[in-house]
C-alpha cells in the first residue's frame, strides 16, 4: 500500500522567497520537500537548535551562498514551510537573530493556522 503523502503549507513570503533563488537551488529544496513530504529526512536537512527544535533546515550551497529552507512537520499532517533565505551571518555559522526571531514568529502563526483549519 502506498504511503499517504502530506500536503505542504506556506507561511508568510517563504513561497516567494524560494521562488527567487536559483534554479539549482530551487530544485534541490524541491526534491527535499518531496523527500519530507513522503516522510523521509532529507540528507541536506538538519534540525535547529534551541527554542526552535521542532523545525529544520534545508541546506543547500550553491555558487558560494548557503540557502536555507526552513519547514517544520510537528503540526497536524502537514508540511509547514516557515521560511527560505540566504544565509548571511556576519561571524561563523549561527543563524542571526532576526532570521531566527521571523521563523519562531512564522511557527506561531502556522500553529494558529492549524488550530482554526477544519
Amino acid at each position: 500500500m502506498k504511503k499517504p503523502t502530506k500536503d505542504v503549507r506556506w507561511i508568510g513570503s517563504a513561497k516567494y522567497d524560494l521562488s527567487q533563488m536559483p534554479e539549482d537551488v530551487k530544485d534541490e529544496v524541491g526534491q527535499s520537500i518531496w523527500e519530507v513530504q513522503i516522510g523521509q529526512t532529507p540528507d541536506n536537512s538538519k534540525p535547529m537548535h534551541g527554542k526552535l527544535r521542532e523545525v529544520r533546515e534545508i541546506v543547500v550551497d550553491d555558487d558560494g551562498n548557503t540557502y536555507r529552507t526552513v519547514y517544520t512537520t510537528k503540526i497536524g499532517d502537514y508540511v509547514y514551510v516557515l521560511d527560505a533565505f540566504v544565509k548571511k551571518a556576519k561571524k561563523g555559522i549561527a543563524t542571526p537573530q532576526r532570521d531566527l526571531d521571523r521563523i519562531a514568529q512564522r511557527l506561531k502563526t502556522a500553529k494558529e493556522h492549524h488550530e482554526k483549519s477544519p
